[in-house]
């Protein structure tokens, strides 16, 4: 698996040094540092290959993370393992920084023991490893025997990512379904490409070891029980009778967390699991149909002439009354030979951006089934390019406080058998935020 891993700063001086494989010598390390940190023109790409060696790296603010080997690996699973090596760091001493590394280079090199064996990742769940790894980088030489055997059961057992004996007073569980839309539409109105890129994070403040499971409104599951619930109808769009039988979506693929029994999923399409404590990415998600657009962005673009453009711009909300849209901004692009603009906005500020060559429009608050428009006139320097003005696309920032890609939230249901509190007696919290990804509209 992995070779060898280097730390460096931004001078391209090794911190952290662990090699793990013979094939890798003393000068893959020079190697990185002349090729990548100090290459004559920016490099790109997080994988550089050097004589028949792979260097995968990630930086953090001015620091280097260099995973290196001469096998052919998984990519995918060498920078997971970079970003959990920069989560559980993070999570011990806080920013990674140059000043922080060199005064916890014991506790890295400790962790790296745990966390890395011959190259191979192992258990890197930060609540499991604070277990055994006090922040301080030192081991407690005074635990009973009673910790020592918690603390085996734990690393070596199926429940790496929990410990035994949490207890909280009020037990509360804390589900968000967080949401980003892309989109590209023709200044026609039909959508070119849209898809929906979705977490579900939970929050989990329950004690012993619960088993927790959640379901959602996933087509598959629907159709196996052969109906849906009557108030997931009541929450569509109200604008899509195309859309009126729809109370299912379609997932195109999704991972989880390693708490989920895959097993279970396979077989029933239930995702059952122990959580672990605190906050997790319990799974992320795809889709590509019946997706629900919040925003249409209607443009008009007119050429006065050469020196004169004008614009028009409506956006209409597509959603219910009752919910209100937050942190919407809406980006005109004007040309480059740009000498003024004026600007007339009915709800909102705008302001012509003249370093960003873009009109900028700030929108509070919209509710659903809204809409506004701005206009402005754009004044033109005469130039000699002959070249057409390319008219980027209009792009839309925005947050919503549903899932635009139709997904629900079923039933979440605990049970904890050992310490006799039941489903009803936790705290559960939902709440869906959709927010816009690369959202445009060609002009």
């Amino acid at each position: 698996m992995i070779g060898g891993l280097f730390i460096y700063n931004h001078k391209g001086e090794v911190l952290i040094s662990r090699v793990y494989r013979d094939d890798i010598g003393r000068n893959a390390v020079d190697a990185f540092r002349v090729n990548v940190i100090h290459a004559r023109q920016q490099v790109r790409s997080p994988v550089t290959n050097i004589a028949r060696t792979s260097f995968f790296h990630v930086k953090r603010s001015n620091i280097w993370l260099a995973a290196v080997t001469k096998q052919n690996v998984n990519a995918a699973m060498v920078f997971e393992f970079l970003y959990k090596m920069c989560d559980v760091m993070a999570a011990y001493f806080g920013k990674i920084s140059e000043e922080n590394i060199k005064n916890n280079f014991v506790l890295i090199y400790e962790l790296l023991d745990e966390i890395l064996d011959f190259g191979y990742p192992q258990n890197s769940e930060t609540g499991a490893l604070k277990t055994f790894i006090t922040q301080q980088g030192i081991k407690s030489q005074h635990q009973t025997k009673e910790e020592q055997s918690q603390i085996t059961s734990q690393v070596t057992g199926q429940i790496g990512w929990r410990r035994e004996g949490i207890k909280y007073r009020r037990n509360e569980l804390f589900l968000d379904v967080l949401e980003s839309v892309n989109l590209l539409m023709s200044p026609q109105g039909q959508v070119l490409s849209a898809h929906v890129s979705g977490r579900v994070v939970m929050k989990s403040y329950l004690s012993g070891m619960p088993e927790c499971k959640f379901g959602m409104n996933d087509k598959i599951v629907i159709e196996k029980q052969g109906k849906g619930t009557a108030d997931e109808t009541s929450k569509r769009r109200p604008s899509a009778p195309a859309r009126s039988g729809k109370q299912s979506i379609a997932i195109d693929d999704c991972t989880f967390h390693q708490c989920v029994r895959l097993s279970k999923f396979d077989s029933e399409r239930s995702i059952s699991f122990i959580p672990p404590d605190g906050e997790f990415e319990l799974m992320r998600y795809r889709t590509t149909k019946d997706i629900i657009l919040p925003f249409r962005v209607i443009p008009l673009v007119r050429e006065v002439g050469r020196t004169k453009l004008e614009v028009k711009v409506v956006i209409k909300s597509n959603f219910k009354p009752s919910l209100l849209a937050q942190k919407i901004e809406v980006r005109i692009p004007t040309p480059l030979n740009t000498s003024g603009v004026q600007v007339i906005c009915m709800k909102g500020k705008a302001k012509y951006k003249a370093s960003e060559n873009a009109i900028v429009w700030k929108i509070k608050r919209m509710a659903g089934m809204k809409e506004s428009q701005i206009s402005a006139e754009i004044e033109l320097l005469p130039t000699n390019d002959k070249k057409k003005w390319a008219r980027p696309p209009i792009s839309m920032n925005f947050e919503v406080p549903f899932a635009p890609s139709g997904l629900k939230v079923r039933y979440l249901k605990v049970f904890e058998p050992k310490l006799n509190y039941s489903d009803h007696d936790v705290i559960k919290w939902v709440r869906y935020i959709g927010r816009s990804g690369i959202y445009e509209t060609r002009c």
